[in-house]
């Protein structure tokens, strides 16, 4: 039993073996294939039904590598899952493969794929530096060879570097080398000699190119620096100085400053300088030679006079290890120099002198000399240019000072004359002398106002010996000259002199009131004043004056309307039948002062009944506000205040009584009839009114009969007289000719018994368009009937 086991379990073995395929499956593609590209398929090439990779569970390994490939269990197509990199698999290889084993069950069986991984030139060569430094000396014969970095490309075959080009250049060429491995590298063959001084450093460009299709290519920068040799002596920048240098100039002053170069770099052009052996020791004694820079100083005195040219030689040697060496010549040529300053002398100068000196009159005589010789001993002299002075050469270096322009102290008082003597020397030395020149004064200014016309406001009622001003005049004379003394100009005006009315300090200007001014009665004063001076002779001017009085509010309003004797009330009467609107009174105040002071309003300080008066406080007029009912009472006390527009402001009053009276009529001017207007019952009550109207209608008509009957008895002689204090009205031209003749106490009750300037006053309320025949003037009344007929006519307006 134990023995038909071990037979089982090698037959199972020997089946599996043999279901393994012992052939590879080979497959080529390109690196970078997208994925899901298909490259090939599998189960065609391996003779496997695609309907049964799923139930055998096709699977697909990848030994020792990432899972870059993967099958399509329902087509069989082994496709690319991720993108292969060539150089990243297999790295500088030759060859490079992807091994795959794809495996099934039911049966087991294994099949061996082997996928070559094809090299695409996708890499360029590189340098492992960007620059490649090479250090070349100058003296490097020409065909030395220097070797260069090789680039590095991680494609294989031809995809790696070729060939290398190096930038076009007169001293280098290269070479391209392979060595065994195949890999090519460049040598750099110097074929020109170098000079550093012409060009110290060379910038090459070094490029590598691959054998692709198409071909790749990568570069470097190849930096020679080229090294200096002692192969250049110092030269200075002239072969012969010439250089001209002052007498007297200080030790350690620079005569000149060497410079030679030496083209070489380093040690090799690091210069001392020094003297020659044809140098003197004189010439060594007096300047110095700094051996570093190359600067020559003043090291002793120098005297045109002594010595007045020096010779020299001057040796630039570098530090190279074979040194070389430069000279030049020197000529230093000593100039004079104006050392001897211009001298002055004032031989004559006049001062003080009168403001009003003539001109080209001679103030001073002056003098110059300068110990120099030629042009250092050519001297000018000149004053400053905006003095009213000039010079006059008189004689060999003698010049006079004369006055060229008006002088005038009041602008100028003294003056500071400089004297400037300069020679002509290279640099010029000048001297310089001042003189004083002061100014006497004479009596040439008029005494000036700050103005010409003064206005002066003077507040009324001000107080005797008020100062008003003070006009103060200015004189730039001086001593008596300046001294004034002030007066006013006699005027008359009105008989009185200004003199009377003003006064003013001779000393001082201050102008004073020597009374009190009322606005009312002067206004304004117009006068001169006059300045002097003390001057021989005196000097004068004058100023016109202009006093204004200013109005203060001094006098009160007075009322001139209505009239009434001082503290009495005011009486009037009006009717009743007054309409709205109608003129009652006019009050009229007048105020003396300025307009301003004199602008009067009216206000009411009493009334008895608001709503029944009304004042306009501009005009003053009272008027009736509404008519009057039979609920007004018949006294009204109106109380009115007038008020002027002054600071504090002043006023008056006037009380007006008004007494109300019943009337049925009034008279008319003209003959026009119009019909009466009755408003006396308008409140009573309908059944009242109706009764009296009835009443007195029948009143009415039984006087008129009586009165008619009565005036028309015929008198045999001669013609009747009229009847005496009667009055016949006629209201329409229905009634006109009927009379009516009363006694003497209805005249009164109409009229007043008194005339004012020959009119009849209406003493009550008389129906509008009445007319009234007067047989006889009443007795008392003042008036004269100058008519021919025996009754005058009286029309109510």
């Amino acid at each position: 039993m134990e023995s038909m086991k071990r037979y089982v379990l090698l037959f199972l073995l020997l089946s599996f073996v043999y279901n393994i395929s012992a052939s590879v499956t080979h497959y080529s593609i390109p690196e970078e294939m997208k994925e899901g590209s298909v490259v090939a398929n599998l189960a065609a090439d391996l003779g496997l039904d695609v309907k049964t990779l799923n139930q055998r569970k096709m699977r697909l390994d990848i030994v020792a590598n990432k899972k870059y490939l993967d099958v399509n269990k329902e087509t069989g197509e082994l496709y690319v899952v991720e993108k292969i990199d060539r150089e990243n698999i297999c790295l500088a290889k030759a060859t490079c493969y992807l091994r795959l084993e794809v495996i099934l069950e039911n049966p087991v069986r294994i099949f061996n794929i082997e996928v070559e991984i094809l090299d695409m030139n996708d890499n360029a060569p590189q340098f492992r530096r960007d620059a490649i430094h090479l250090d070349i000396s100058e003296a490097t014969p020409k065909g030395e060879r220097f070797s260069l970095s090789n680039a590095v490309d991680p494609d294989v075959g031809t995809n790696s570097v070729k060939t290398y080009h190096l930038s076009e250049s007169e001293y280098f060429n290269i070479e391209v080398q392979t060595g065994r491995d195949g890999s090519k590298f460049a040598d750099v063959i110097l074929k020109k000699t170098l000079d550093r001084e012409k060009h110290a450093v060379h910038n090459l460009i070094l490029t590598a190119v691959d054998g692709g299709t198409p071909a790749r290519s990568g570069t470097a920068s190849v930096i020679v620096r080229v090294l200096d040799t002692n192969d250049n002596a110092p030269v200075f920048d002239k072969s012969i100085y010439n250089v001209n240098i002052m007498e007297n100039s200080p030790i350690g002053s620079l005569v000149i400053d060497l410079n030679a170069t030496d083209l070489d770099e380093g040690s090799n052009s690091d210069i001392i300088y020094s003297y020659s052996l044809y140098t003197s020791e004189k010439t060594q004694e007096t300047f110095n030679l700094n051996p570093s820079s190359g600067e020559i100083t003043v090291k002793g005195t120098l005297n045109y006079e002594d010595f007045r040219i020096y010779d020299m030689e001057v040796i630039a040697t570098d530090h190279g290890a074979n040194s070389l060496s430069g000279q030049c010549t020197i000529k230093i040529v000593v100039e004079d120099m104006n050392d001897n300053h211009p001298e002055i002398s004032i031989k004559s100068f006049q001062s003080p002198v009168n403001e009003n000196i003539e001109l080209d009159t001679v103030i001073a005589v002056v003098s110059v000399s300068d110990k120099d010789s030629g042009d250092n001993g050519v001297v000018d002299l000149h004053i400053p240019d905006n003095m009213p002075f000039r010079l006059r050469e008189s004689s060999d270096n003698y010049y006079e000072l004369v006055v060229s322009e008006p002088l005038d102290r009041e602008k100028v008082p003294e003056y500071d004359i400089t004297f400037t003597v300069t020679d002509r020397g290279s640099p010029p030395l000048s001297d310089n002398e001042t003189m004083t020149l002061e100014l006497l004064d004479v009596n040439d200014n008029v005494p000036q106002f700050p103005q010409s016309f003064y206005t002066i406001r003077v507040m009324e009622n001000n107080a005797p010996g008020a100062l008003l001003s003070s006009l103060t005049a200015f004189d730039p004379d001086l001593h008596e000259n300046q001294y004034l003394v002030y007066f006013i100009i006699e005027k008359e005006i009105a008989n009185t002199s200004m003199s009377m009315l003003f006064s003013i300090n001779p000393e001082n200007g201050n102008l004073y009131a020597l009374k009190t001014f009322d606005y009312e009665i002067e206004k304004e004063f117009l006068f001169h004043i006059e300045a002097r001076d003390s001057g021989s002779p005196p000097l004068s001017s004058n100023v016109t004056v202009h006093i204004i009085i200013v109005d203060q509010n001094d006098n009160a309003p007075v009322i001139v309307s209505p009239w009434r004797a001082h503290g009495s009330v005011v009486e009037d009467k009006i009717p009743r039948s007054t309409d709205k609107g109608s003129l009652v009174a006019k009050v009229i105040a007048l105020d003396t002062d300025s307009v301003h002071n004199s602008r009067i309003t009216y206000q009411f300080l009493q009334v008895s009944d608001a709503t029944l008066f009304s004042l306009d406080q501009y005009n003053g007029e009272i008027r009736t506000m509404r008519m009057f009912s039979y609920r007004d009472q018949r006294h009204h006390r109106l109380v009115v205040v007038a008020k002027d527009n002054g600071e504090p402001a002043l006023s008056a009053t006037v009380t007006i009584k008004l007494s109300t009276v019943e009337t049925a009529v009034k008279a008319y001017s003209d003959m026009t009839e119009v019909p009466l207007e009755y408003d006396i019952f308008s409140d009573l009550n309908l059944y009242l009114v109706i009764g009296l109207g009835s009443v007195s209608f029948l009143l009415l008509i039984t006087i008129l009969v009586t009165i008619v009957l009565k005036c028309q008895k015929p008198k045999p002689s001669k013609a009747a007289p009229p009847c005496r204090n009667s009055v016949i009205s006629e209201r329409n031209s229905t009634i006109a000719d009927s009379t009516l003749v009363s006694n003497d106490a209805y005249w009164y009750s109409l009229f007043l018994a008194e005339t004012r300037k020959g009119k009849l006053v209406v003493r009550q309320p008389v129906p509008k368009g009445s007319r009234y025949i007067v047989s006889s003037i009443p007795r008392g009344t003042g008036l004269t009937d100058t008519s021919d007929s025996a009754a005058s006519t009286l029309q109510v307006g």
